[in-house]
C-alpha cells in the first residue's frame, strides 16, 4: 500500500511538501518555505514528522520559494538524494536558493544590529554554505522524459503546467498488475492564454490528484489588465510621482517588463524609466531568455522577428546596492519594480519605507498577497506598516490588479478539470486558505460528482496504487 502525507500547503498557500511512501521508498514532491503569518513562519524551524535523511528523492513541481525554499535547511538535516525538476526550474533555483539564503542571513544580521529580535543573537533558517551544499543534488531532466525507479516499478514524468517558467504537473506512475496507476500532483495551475508562458497541459487516466486551491473561491477580475496596466502608469505619470511595484522575481517581473516594452511600441504610454531593483530578478530574466522553447508560440515569433521581448526603451539593471540607493533621487517620471511580491523582505522593503509616505507616489500589487504579508495589510488600508522595526506612514496612492496572477481561478481550475477523461478517485485540496480550498472541494463534488478531501497539516492516507 502507497501512503501520503501532507507535511505542508494545508490551510495555507505555503510551504508545500507532499511526501509519498511507496515499496518502502519514501519521495518528496515539493520541499517549500512557510511565509506569512508568524504561526505560519515558526513552522520552518520545527522537526518534520519524517527525517530527511530518510527521504530518496525530491521532485519539484516548480521554483517559487513556497514549493523549494526549505531545501538548503533540508539537506542541512540530512537529505543527500537526488532532486529532480525540468531544466528551467533547475536554472532558475540556482538563483533563488542563493538568493533566499542571503536573505535569511541578511534579515539575521540586520535584526542584530537593531536588536528587534527576542532571539540572541537572531540566526538565519540557513546559510549561504547550505544553499550551495543542496544545489549539488540537482538532476534535471526534461518535460516527457521519463524518469525510472526500477527498484519499485515507479516513474515520475513533468508535464508544462503553465504557471512560470519551467512550472510542471509531477505525474508519478506504477504499474500494479496489468494497470498502470497514476498520482498527479498539480503544484500550481497556470492560467489560459497568458503572455509568454504556454497553457497548462491536459493530463489524462489519473486515479489520485492533489490540486492546489490558491484561487479556489475567486475569479480574476473581467476588466483587461492590460488597459488597467496602462491606465496605472499614465495617472502615475500625470500625478508626478514614482509608481512602485512590489513583484515576484520569477515570472512577475518578466510579464511586466514584457507588457510594457509592447505598450510602449504602441505609444499607449509615455516612456518611462524603468528600474529593475533586484539581483534575482535580474539573474531570472537571463533565464528566461535562455529557455525560449518553453515561450509560448507569439513570443518566440517576436524574438524571432528581432525584438527584445523583456527590453522596455529606458531599462535600468540595478545590481549594486549603490544602483538602488541612487533610485531614491527619482521623484517622477519612473517605475520601480522590486521583490518580493508579498513584500516579505529584500530591497522592496527600503523603496516602501521611502515611498509608501509620499501621496504623489502610487504601490501597484498585481499578485496574491498571503494572510500576514505587509502586502496583505496595506492592500486591506492600515495607516501604517512596520518596516524593519518602525512604523511607516501609508500614504500613497495604493493600487490592486489581479489579472496577471499565474494561478488559474476557480472557473479556469474547473475547466481544466472538466478535461480529464475519467475522475480520480480521490482529489486532495491543498495549498490555499481554509474558504478557498473548502469552496473548491464543494465545486468539485456539486459540478464533477468527484470525492474530494482538505487534508490537515501532518494529516496520512492511504492509496491503492
Amino acid at each position: 500500500m502507497t501512503k501520503s502525507t501532507f507535511m505542508g500547503a494545508t490551510g495555507t498557500v505555503t510551504g508545500s511538501k507532499h511526501l509519498l511512501e511507496i515499496g518502502g521508498k519514501k519521495i518528496l514532491i515539493d520541499c517549500g518555505l512557510f511565509q506569512g503569518r508568524k504561526e505560519n513562519r515558526l513552522r520552518n524551524w520545527e522537526p518534520l514528522p519524517v527525517s530527511p535523511a530518510e527521504i530518496h528523492k525530491v521532485l519539484l513541481t516548480h521554483a517559487h520559494i513556497d514549493h523549494t525554499g526549505f531545501i538548503p535547511r533540508f539537506c542541512r538535516y540530512g537529505f543527500d538524494g537526488e532532486i529532480h525538476s525540468t531544466y528551467a526550474t533547475a536554472d532558475l533555483c540556482q538563483i533563488m536558493l542563493r538568493d533566499s539564503a542571503h536573505l535569511q542571513e541578511e534579515d539575521a544580521a540586520w535584526a542584530n544590529k537593531k536588536g528587534y529580535s527576542k532571539h540572541t543573537p537572531a540566526l538565519p533558517l540557513y546559510t549561504a554554505e547550505d544553499a550551495e551544499k543542496s544545489l549539488l543534488l540537482f538532476h534535471p531532466i526534461f518535460y516527457g522524459e521519463e524518469l525510472c525507479m526500477d527498484s519499485i516499478d515507479v516513474s515520475f514524468k513533468f508535464k508544462d503546467a503553465g504557471h512560470i517558467l519551467g512550472s510542471s504537473f509531477v505525474e508519478v506512475r506504477r504499474e500494479n498488475g496489468k494497470a498502470l496507476r497514476k498520482i498527479l500532483f498539480s503544484g500550481d495551475v497556470g492560467r489560459p492564454e497568458q503572455p509568454v508562458m504556454k497553457d497548462p497541459t491536459q493530463v489524462f487516466d489519473v486515479d489520485y490528484l492533489v490540486l492546489e486551491s490558491t484561487y479556489g473561491d475567486r475569479l480574476h477580475s473581467e476588466v483587461d489588465a492590460v488597459d488597467e496596466l496602462r491606465r496605472i502608469i499614465v495617472e502615475s505619470y500625470e500625478r508626478g510621482g514614482v509608481l512602485v511595484i512590489p513583484a515576484f522575481a520569477v515570472g512577475r517581473t518578466q510579464l511586466l517588463l514584457y507588457l510594457i516594452r509592447q505598450l510602449e511600441e504602441r505609444k499607449e504610454i509615455p516612456v518611462l524609466d524603468i528600474y529593475v531593483d533586484s539581483p534575482m530578478a535580474i539573474n531570472t530574466t537571463e533565464v528566461f531568455l535562455n529557455h525560449m522553447p518553453d515561450f509560448d508560440l507569439k513570443t518566440r515569433i517576436e524574438t524571432l522577428e528581432g525584438k527584445k521581448v523583456f527590453h522596455p526603451e529606458r531599462l535600468h539593471i540595478c545590481r549594486e546596492r549603490e544602483e538602488s540607493i541612487r533610485i531614491n533621487e527619482q521623484m517622477s517620471g519612473a517605475i520601480i519594480i522590486s521583490a518580493s511580491g508579498m513584500v516579505t523582505g529584500g530591497r522592496i522593503l527600503h523603496h516602501l519605507a521611502n515611498r509608501l509616505p509620499r501621496k504623489k507616489d502610487t504601490v501597484l500589487f498585481i499578485g496574491y498577497q498571503e494572510e500576514g504579508t505587509r502586502g496583505r495589510a496595506i492592500l486591506e488600508g492600515k495607516p501604517k506598516i512596520k518596516i524593519h522595526g518602525r512604523q511607516v506612514k501609508i500614504a500613497a496612492k495604493i493600487e490592486n490588479l489581479d489579472g496577471f496572477s499565474g494561478h488559474g481561478d476557480y472557473r479556469e481550475i474547473m475547466a481544466w478539470l472538466m478535461g480529464f477523461n475519467q475522475p480520480p478517485e480521490m482529489t486532495f485540496i491543498v495549498h490555499g486558505n481554509k474558504e478557498a480550498s473548502a469552496a473548491l472541494a464543494r465545486m468539485i463534488n456539486k459540478d464533477l460528482g468527484w470525492k474530494t478531501k482538505i487534508p490537515k497539516l501532518y494529516d496520512s492516507f492511504e492509496l491503492n496504487f
